[in-house]
């Protein structure tokens, strides 16, 4: 058939310019470590930012080797991609339902082993079957970006990742000329950042010892009413903060102290928790720990008053590529679900985004089962590749109960019974964050720093439904890991040539195994 979503003549209806954050896989002595030249067109918008989700995924014991510095660092995606360009035309500019019908009005690029085909995303129901799970990220986004002032600097501030110490992981963000921003040094060390509302960021140490400076573990002191009456002060908007996991604090104006540093454990293979240990990051400890920790505590758990001002004087993070401001509304998918602490992702699941509730209704009446689970998005760099830090995340019972049986329910062929296919590489990141070597899923909530490549394979993805990336993202190694690499190969030359549209509000990629080559399980699918 045609490819969907074209004027007559052939010409897109929108234009743009291609970039998009490239983390990879890393390990307890390099997590941080900086890869690979800055990529053209990085700029972030001064209304707003950055957007991209920042995956990746590595085994227990999996830190970085050369299938990644050299793929990665090296200027490569998954095997040849790197020779491929995408032309600044091809970046989605506005969200589909402004160029078009509506979100599933995206054009969805099929990869079926070495077989391409084309469909319009609302045709998805006719490529699936019943008894297949969609494993969806229920992540919402926040209003991540905020204007401050260091002495009387302006800058912008992109909140990440709450740690479980209670500190922020930030960016700082210089605005620049045309509604751009460019990279600034996160610190000093001690700076103090002047916020709307009369709020205050103490900055107080970079994120990792290879981060550049980019993200530093930050302190957002809460209001001296909140700080004074203790837990009875909880944000009646955040549902669920009077039992949170709370920062380590003394009394009010008292020294701040750092917590110590937690090991962190991404692959539990036979717990349904994530196991401690010793030395990875500063303040990124397990949910567990903090809140063992708070109970102990004669003051009890401080609630986290953050993502409330984010949603107050916040706006959402996105790539200066983007034609203009959009609401928060637009970075949101239709499975996002408000956490319990109000936590959130800094940068939109964004392969979600096509979904509709109709066409949900209809997937659910041909029998696609839909399960599930969380992780919370950091913020990507603009300017360089990095690997992806640690991302907080959290598989239910009933997901894990739900993926299994339907493996279970197979056996050992492909060819028939369910598929567990994920919807975006955060749900990727998240699933096999929970697998253990025996390919069972378990119940888990903690923090991942798994990076999912080609020698790591996956234990549990049958297929893969995300958007279109940059050929030189790691993301690639990713999907590589799912679909194999000529597959991959195949599907993005086809992109480029049929003129996919790239990045958060773009085009859509379904990548499923080839199951008549490859029928049997197997735990690697590097074939």
């Amino acid at each position: 058939m045609s490819a969907p979503g074209r004027r007559p003549g052939g010409v897109r209806m929108d234009e743009g310019r291609t970039s998009a954050p490239g983390p990879g896989r890393a390990g307890p002595s390099d997590l941080f470590r900086t890869a690979g030249p800055p990529r053209s067109g990085g700029a972030r918008a001064a209304a707003e930012g950055v957007a991209a989700p920042g995956p990746g995924s590595a085994g227990a014991g999996d830190g970085p080797t050369g299938e990644t510095a050299g793929r990665w660092g090296g200027g490569g995606g998954a095997g040849g991609l790197e020779a491929l360009r995408v032309p600044d035309d091809l970046s989605a500019r506005v969200p589909a339902e402004q160029r078009g019908a509506g979100r599933d009005d995206v054009r969805l690029l099929v990869s079926r082993g070495r077989a391409v085909s084309h469909r319009a995303f609302r045709e998805l129901p006719g490529e699936l079957r019943a008894g297949d799970v969609l494993v969806v990220n229920t992540s919402m986004t926040l209003p991540a970006a905020v204007n401050g002032r260091v002495g009387g600097e302006r800058v912008v501030v992109h909140f990440s990742t709450r740690g479980a110490d209670g500190r922020w992981a930030v960016e700082l963000r210089a605005p620049g000329a045309a509604g751009v921003t460019g990279p600034r040094p996160g610190g000093p060390a001690g700076a103090v950042v002047r916020l709307p509302g009369g709020r205050t960021l103490v900055v107080e140490e970079p994120l990792g010892p290879a981060s550049g400076a980019r993200l530093w573990w930050a302190r957002v002191p809460e209001p001296m009413s909140m700080s004074l009456s203790g837990p009875q002060s909880v944000p009646q908007s955040v549902p669920g903060a009077e039992s949170m996991p709370g920062p380590e604090r003394t009394r009010p104006g008292a020294e701040w102290r750092p917590t110590s540093v937690p090991k962190l454990d991404p692959m539990p293979e036979s717990r349904s928790e994530a196991k401690s240990a010793q030395g990875l990051v500063p303040g990124l400890v397990r949910e567990s720990e903090a809140a063992e920790e708070a109970a102990r505590s004669m003051r009890g758990p401080v609630p986290d008053s953050v993502p409330e001002f984010l949603r107050r004087y916040g706006r959402p993070i996105r790539y200066g590529y983007t034609e203009r401001d959009q609401p928060l509304s637009a970075y949101q998918t239709v499975f996002a679900a408000p956490s319990p602490d109000g936590s959130g992702s800094a940068e939109m699941p964004s392969a979600a985004r096509p979904f509709t509730a109709a066409l949900v209704a209809e997937l659910v009446r041909r029998g696609v089962l839909f399960a599930p689970l969380s992780l919370h998005t950091g913020v990507a760099s603009a300017e360089v590749h990095e690997p992806p830090y640690p991302e907080r995340f959290s598989v239910p019972p009933a997901t894990a109960w739900l993926v299994n049986s339907v493996r279970a329910a197979r056996g050992g062929d492909r060819t028939t019974g369910g598929r567990v296919i994920a919807v975006g590489t955060t749900a990727v990141r998240a699933l096999e964050s929970a697998a253990g070597a025996d390919g069972l899923v378990r119940p888990v909530a903690g923090w991942t720093d798994l990076v999912v490549t080609p020698r790591r394979g996956v234990r549990v993805v049958d297929g893969l439904l995300t958007g279109l990336h940059e050929p030189r993202a790691s993301h690639l190694l990713m999907l590589e890991a799912v679909a194999g690499r000529e597959a991959l190969r195949l599907g993005y030359e086809a992109a480029l040539q049929e003129r996919y549209l790239w990045h958060e509000f773009g085009d859509v990629h379904l990548l499923l195994r080839d199951e008549e080559r490859n029928a049997p399980d197997c735990s690697s699918n590097e074939w």
